[in-house]
């Protein structure tokens, strides 16, 4: 089991990247920068790649609809080669309210998008030259829709890898079996290791079905929260108003794929009242009524013993790499919770 951090979105992030350097010599194993409607995440996991010298970095996620796909296959080859083939490119469809609203381009066809730019930056990797024709994407551009001067190109630098791992951020049942059939990590929201089975197992079994052996095992890193200490139970209450946002908050009514996970997990009265009393602006109701049971399952805190518990909870369910959010907000309390989990994993 591999330790790894997300960085945060607010301070400076010059801090932020030295805090991450102090980690890695604590037992931290993975590095993630996400990408929403702040700075892009690119320039930072650039920063990252000089600054460390062991820690695996991910992009956590880029958005498939945010840049072209030879662009998503350029750039992990330039992150690949300035952090010596320490890279993972993580990506994720979303969803409607970023892709349009930020982006101001259609969210259409997930799916058909997410393996296309797969298979392209795969392309990209090998120096082949560029021919893709798709549903959605058509590379070189015909001439009936452009000039007619496009010719197939291939990548001008050698990368450092002919195969970057790719991580697929995924939760829906289709999601989660492209990602197991096509890439070499899957990133499950909100794990809960009792249910996983249930929830993901049939997906998960289609998809490794179709699986290149090439790949090998699939990877699976989930995010968690983390206090460890005898008295941190209030602690879960904290953790509510993050579940909150998101199963209530996130999209509308019929389009929030989190609020569906919960129903999944078997929370379906729970959900439908925590996203009727968010979406109303009644935020600390809607965290009010988010079950014990589905935090406490979905991360760790609690003693030391319980965590380690935890832990092993998560391995038996096929997780290889946790992400810790130390509910402890500072420099010291995430360097100890790092630390005791690189302990207790490793």
């Amino acid at each position: 089991m591999r330790i790894g951090i997300q960085t945060s979105y607010a301070g400076d992030f010059r801090q932020t990247a030295q805090e991450i350097v102090d980690l890695e010599q604590v037992g931290l194993d993975v590095a993630m920068v996400a990408e929403v409607y702040t700075f892009d995440a690119v320039s930072q996991l650039g920063y990252l790649a000089a600054v460390t010298d062991r820690v695996e970095l991910i992009s956590a996620i880029l958005p498939i609809y945010s840049r072209t796909p030879a662009l998503l296959g350029m750039t992990a080859a330039g992150l690949d080669l300035v952090s010596d083939g320490r890279f993972t490119l993580g990506l994720g469809a979303s969803g409607p309210q970023v892709v349009e609203g930020w982006h101001g381009v259609p969210y259409d066809a997930p799916l058909a998008r997410t393996r296309e730019v797969v298979q392209i930056c795969r392309s990209v990797w090998r120096r082949e030259r560029l021919e893709h024709v798709g549903p959605k994407y058509t590379i070189p551009l015909p001439a009936d829709q452009g000039t007619g001067l496009g010719k197939p190109l291939k990548l001008i630098n050698t990368p450092v890898r002919e195969r970057i791992p790719v991580m697929l951020a995924a939760i829906g049942p289709k999601n989660v079996e492209l990602a197991a059939e096509i890439a070499e990590v899957w990133e499950p929201i909100f794990f809960h290791p009792e249910k996983a089975g249930e929830v993901w197992g049939d997906a998960l079994a289609a998809g490794r079905a179709k699986r290149d052996p090439a790949l090998g095992d699939l990877g699976v890193v989930a995010g968690v929260p983390v206090a460890i200490g005898e008295d941190v139970g209030h602690l879960l209450e904290l953790v509510k108003h993050g579940v909150a946002l998101y199963v209530g908050g996130m999209g509308a009514k019929g389009k929030n794929f989190y609020n569906d996970l919960a129903v999944r997990y078997g929370f379906a009265e729970e959900a439908a009242t925590i996203q009727d009393l968010y979406l109303a602006g009644r935020k600390d109701e809607a965290a009010a009524a988010v079950p014990d049971e589905l935090v406490r399952q979905t991360s760790l805190i609690g003693p030391e013993s319980w965590v380690a518990e935890r832990i092993a909870a998560f391995a038996e369910a096929g997780v290889t790499t946790l992400t810790a959010q130390p509910l402890d907000d500072s420099p010291a309390g995430r360097r100890a919770s790092v630390e005791t989990l690189a302990r207790l994993a490793h």
